[in-house]
């Protein structure tokens, strides 16, 4: 969901929540790390994502780097900055995009962004009419393919341009984009747009690369490779468009696909329990069960593991983490 925001040793760890310091360092940021504290846009974050104190001093450490980033190309010149990243469901992507827009409006007082490249998803009925089209599969959203490409350019364009822009959002619990009517409306300079999707700046793979399924779903449900090849065509014609128009790009690199599935629980069972404080509850509401969970990243186990293959030698800030989500190592190109 979109979310707008108004105008040594370090043991580090991503969604564990906990931070072990030197003590010079503890006392050299103990002043920083009160007013952090103590912020209520930063509060207000932690409450969003139910997060403990402890997040904003491990984030605090671990992404400073992306934060000096955006201060220096923002004295350098006042355009939009544009961060992507890339991270596997469930690797707190959308959190450290949220994370980051709040910091950079609260300590420059500029207007940002945060987008996810899941609102830009095609309406239910233009999925429908794809699977009736190409092949049944595409009517679940995720992959390449089922995204409006041209609509999350033309925002992002649109917001970096300052117009009137109309933010796109999409509902998974009813599987569709929200009415119009209930979506935000952002005028005037953006000073950062962050942009977060587990495929995003994924690269296409070689037809040859096709020919084996990766899995029970691949080898049942596409056995002549129509779908793959749907998918990869798409993301090698009409993605890199969007991909290139980052400025910096970012990886929350998983240790492999296996742990994919109990990361894609964790947030299932987090809609859900944020559905039950939704008065009314939708009628139309749609979870899945643990076994649908593991069926439903099947489509994603190809395109991942290409991405934990080849992405993180070409983006500019790699953070490797374990299966605890702990950040175990960083590295900036």
């Amino acid at each position: 969901m979109p979310v707008i925001y108004g105008k040594g040793a370090v043991r580090l760890q991503l969604l564990g929540y906990s931070i072990n310091t030197l003590p010079e360092l503890a006392l050299l940021n103990f002043s920083r790390n009160l007013y952090f504290m103590s912020n209520p846009a930063l509060q207000h974050f932690l409450a969003r994502h139910q997060l403990p104190d402890s997040y904003l001093s491990m984030a605090q450490n671990a992404f400073s780097p992306l934060i000096d980033e955006f201060n220096h190309q923002h004295q350098i010149n006042q355009k939009t900055y544009i961060i992507g990243i890339n991270g596997c469901q469930g690797s707190g992507k959308s959190t450290l995009a949220d994370y980051l827009c709040t910091v950079v409006a609260e300590k420059y007082h500029l207007p940002t962004v945060a987008l996810s490249l899941d609102d830009f998803y095609l309406t239910k009925a233009e999925r429908i009419e794809l699977a009736r089209k190409v092949h049944p599969l595409l009517a679940q959203r995720g992959v390449p393919g089922t995204h409006d490409v041209d609509l999350a350019i033309n925002t992002i364009n649109s917001l970096a341009l300052g117009n009137k822009t109309l933010i796109t959002r999409f509902d998974k619990s009813i599987d569709d984009r929200v009415f119009e009517a209930d979506s935000e409306t952002v005028t005037g300079h953006i000073g950062l747009i962050v942009i977060e999707g587990w495929c995003f700046g994924a690269k296409s793979q070689a037809p040859d690369s096709l020919i084996e399924p990766v899995n029970d779903m691949e080898r049942s449900e596409d056995p002549d490779g129509v779908y793959r090849d749907y998918v990869n065509t798409a993301l090698a014609t009409h993605y890199p468009q969007l991909f290139e128009i980052a400025d910096s790009t970012v990886m929350l690199r998983a240790p492999s696909f296996k742990t994919v599935f109990e990361w894609r629980l964790e947030q299932e069972r987090k809609l859900i329990e944020n559905l039950k404080t939704t008065k009314p509850v939708p009628a139309s509401l749609s979870t899945m069960s643990d076994q649908e969970i593991r069926r439903f990243i099947q489509n994603f186990q190809r395109i991942t593991e290409h991405c934990l293959e080849e992405m993180p030698n070409r983006v500019d800030h790699l953070f490797q983490l374990n299966v605890a989500r702990q950040i175990v190592d960083y590295r900036k190109s």
